[in-house]
């Protein structure tokens, strides 16, 4: 999966977000009750969301699903001034009700939807990175592995999302027919 250099920097200060998040000084883990703090505090937040936006998207950590993870992938590709909108998004993307409650506050921000997409993604690039870690290690023992296949696969999800953002009105940009 192609991630823009958007989306690489976002996953890396998200994932190290989260990490300074699950445990204490002894070495205890206190990630749900600093999740909770952070869901409370979100109206604080909010001003964080156009300028450090994974200290507040942990608040959303394990809070979203993804029906079409093809959508994700190729959204994931995108630079900040090329994401969809939110809306577009609703019907690849579900949210779990305390979630959903989160997102209508932060919808009240004029950065509000932008950032639940930013959010989402980084939910997605975080299951993904760790879904194809636990999946690559069930399937192939180190060094076996078959970089075609996976070429393929990213092929077939880059497809699929350019797909689906075609049909919600956005401009195609198929990397084979050189129009990137």
């Amino acid at each position: 999966m192609r991630v823009s250099r958007y989306f690489e920097e976002l996953r890396s200060a998200y994932d190290a977000e989260l990490d300074d998040l699950m445990t204490d000084s002894a070495g205890h883990d206190i990630l749900t009750s600093r999740l909770q703090a952070k869901r409370s505090q979100i109206r604080q937040l909010l001003p964080m969301i156009e300028c450090n936006p994974e200290m507040v998207a942990v608040a959303f950590h394990g809070g979203f699903s993804f029906a079409n993870p093809a959508v994700m992938a190729d959204i994931a590709a995108l630079e900040p001034e090329d994401l969809p909108a939110w809306q577009t998004l609703l019907s690849s993307v579900s949210l779990e009700p305390w979630a959903a409650d989160l997102a209508q506050v932060v919808l009240k921000d004029a950065n509000g939807e932008r950032f639940l997409v930013v959010t989402a993604c980084l939910e997605f690039l975080r299951g993904a990175s760790t879904d194809s870690s636990a999946e690559g290690a069930r399937r192939q023992p180190p060094g076996d592995g078959d970089d075609e296949d996976d070429a393929d696969l990213d092929i077939d999800l880059e497809e699929a999302g350019a797909d689906w953002l075609s049909e919600q009105g956005f401009d195609r940009k198929d990397r084979f027919s050189g129009d990137n």
